[in-house]
């Protein structure tokens, strides 16, 4: 079964330096329809404007993945850790016991737009960490992006989870009693058949494997 959830009934608030969507709860949009999807708790698609940000504030028990789609983010935490992700990078930040952090735009002059994701950790009370990497564009093939082992260079996340980025036509096959969720990106994908525009998102429940079509860019999740 692929339930759609088109970009148009996701949460939406455009507060003049952010123009936010939410495909789950979060904040003050709250739709118990819509509370998450196995262990990701979080898309929210973010436009800042630019000098814009998010000050600081803090999170725990929380894996946040964040990716930019243009523009830069600056990235600032209370680890210690300063940097800018650009597009092609991803970053992941355990907040575990407790983290504080702010994400600016780090231009002056234009906006940045990036997807932020949660998804909740196997257990509380992990350790705070911060893991940032460059991937290499990868059209035509997915791309393991993030993972709860780290492997095949992706950022390692404390929860049984696959993230991959595609961009056009791919396979993915799932294991027994595996879900998925698509997230459009850019562009426009058919899902099994199922066809997604920009924004527009799928929650994949029992299907052995989803053959994407199309040219748009994409997230697939893999999840337990």
């Amino acid at each position: 079964m692929i339930q759609v959830r088109k970009s148009a009934d996701r949460g939406h608030f455009d507060h003049g330096w952010l123009d936010t969507y939410h495909t789950f709860s979060f904040a003050d949009y709250h739709d118990p329809s819509f509370m998450g999807f196995r262990a990701l708790r979080v898309i929210n698609e973010d436009r800042v404007a630019p000098g814009q940000g998010f000050g600081r504030h803090g999170h725990r028990d929380m894996e946040i993945v964040t990716i930019v789609l243009e523009g830069a983010l600056a990235h600032r935490d209370s680890m210690g850790t300063g940097a800018v992700i650009r597009p092609g990078e991803v970053q992941r930040m355990s907040a575990g016991t407790g983290v504080l952090h702010s994400e600016m735009n780090g231009s002056e002059s234009e906006p940045v737009h990036l997807f932020q994701i949660w998804i909740l950790p196997e257990r509380h009370g992990i350790t705070p960490g911060y893991e940032q990497k460059v991937f290499a564009p990868a059209d035509g093939a997915l791309q393991l992006v993030a993972s709860g082992d780290g492997r095949d260079g992706s950022v390692t996340i404390h929860q049984d989870v696959d993230l991959y980025r595609g961009r056009g036509a791919a396979r993915f096959d799932f294991r027994p009693s595996r879900y998925g969720w698509v997230q459009v990106a850019s562009g426009a994908v058919t899902v099994n058949g199922e066809q997604l525009e920009a924004g527009d998102g799928a929650a994949i429940d029992g299907e052995s494997h989803v053959e994407i079509g199309g040219d748009g860019e994409f997230l697939l999740f893999d999840l337990n």
